[in-house]
């Protein structure tokens, strides 16, 4: 607790000493097409670095794109290659998502307030046991900073996500990982996002926008299209907006 608290200091100081027009920002997304239109509103070009998208000219904002590939693993991994190596006071993760949650609208974009790692623990027979219970590490992870903090032309609605290997897609498994933690939101890459952004101690933010409902699998009830034209119009607006 006392260690989440002196990050969360050190954030607010590091933020509060940023000139907001001087801001680099690293967006992150899991794969191209969901941040395509943002590329190209920014005419960014692809890097020498794998899978980094750098401004080609001076833009609305000092702002690269990385693609770290679906999944925990890719995710983390990808980003303890970069970030050591590069300065960003905002690094951002925006991806599509899907909601448990039935008040949530499809193409909606949501703030993430807190990502769990849903699978990480252990099974006791039909019992499942948290990696806290074990005494073995977290689960739960948090941003550290807000869109508020950099704006109030933008609102978003907040939520709180899991973060999974295998989206549901099966009727029990989706009640009994809403009866156990009562996400609204689920990805594949969220909770591990925020964990390597803790761990480098860079200010973070996840914002998802719904594509589906999380209920056995059904593609023509999805919506990605306007999951992924309504995320990148709020990137666009919230850069311009520095």
């Amino acid at each position: 607790m006392a260690a989440n608290i002196q990050n969360k200091i050190s954030v607010c100081f590091y933020l509060s000493g940023q000139n907001k027009n001087d801001m680099r920002i690293l967006i992150v997304a899991a794969t191209v097409p969901e941040v395509m239109p943002l590329i190209e509103a920014l005419a960014l070009q692809k890097a020498e670095e794998e899978n980094l998208y750098t401004p080609r000219h001076a833009s609305i904002a000092n702002c690269s794109v990385l693609i770290t590939g679906a999944g925990m693993v890719p995710t983390a991994f990808a980003l303890a290659r970069h970030l050591p190596r590069n300065v960003y006071h905002l690094v951002i993760n925006l991806g599509i998502a899907g909601s448990f949650d039935r008040a949530i609208q499809l193409g909606d974009v949501i703030e993430i307030t807190q990502d769990t790692f849903s699978e990480l623990g252990a099974e006791d027979d039909k019992r499942f046991i948290s990696i806290e219970r074990l005494e073995l590490g977290a689960s739960i992870f948090k941003p550290t900073t807000g869109i508020s903090y950099f704006t109030k032309k933008i609102s978003l609605n907040k939520a709180t996500a899991i973060t999974v290997n295998t989206v549901h897609g099966n009727e029990e498994s989706i009640k009994s990982v809403v009866e156990r933690l009562n996400p609204q939101l689920e990805s594949m890459e969220g909770a591990a996002f925020f964990y390597a952004c803790h761990e480098l101690k860079v200010p973070c933010i996840q914002i998802r926008a719904v594509s589906n409902y999380v209920e056995k699998r059904n593609r023509d009830n999805w919506n990605i299209g306007l999951a992924v034209k309504n995320l990148n119009n709020f990137a666009l607006e919230f850069l311009k907006g520095l």
